[in-house]
């Protein structure tokens, strides 16, 4: 069974900046490398959160955190987009 996180997430830029959204996040075991990634679906959309990349931080329930980078942003509809994150050292879940 693979570890998995599904719910409430903080995506937190590198200025401080914190943009509340849902994450759906799993661990990755293949070929014998461990990681974790997901993606994040922001409450809402900013132009910072368009420009981030690196320096990101993933804030969990009960204080659980976790460095992330993005990958990709995708729109899903005219007032949302998918956040694809890669995940940075040991999985917050």
């Amino acid at each position: 069974m693979t570890p998995a996180y599904s719910g409430p997430a903080r995506l937190i830029l590198a200025d401080g900046v914190c943009i509340s959204g849902m994450a759906s996040l799993a661990t990755n075991q293949r070929g014998g490398l461990n990681g974790w990634g997901g993606t994040f679906r922001p409450d809402e959309i900013t132009t910072d959160l368009r420009n981030a990349v690196e320096g990101l931080q993933l804030e969990l329930p009960y204080d659980r955190i976790g460095a992330v980078a993005v990958t990709g942003i995708r729109k899903l509809l005219a007032t949302q987009v998918l956040v694809s994150l890669a995940g940075r050292g040991p999985a917050p879940f």
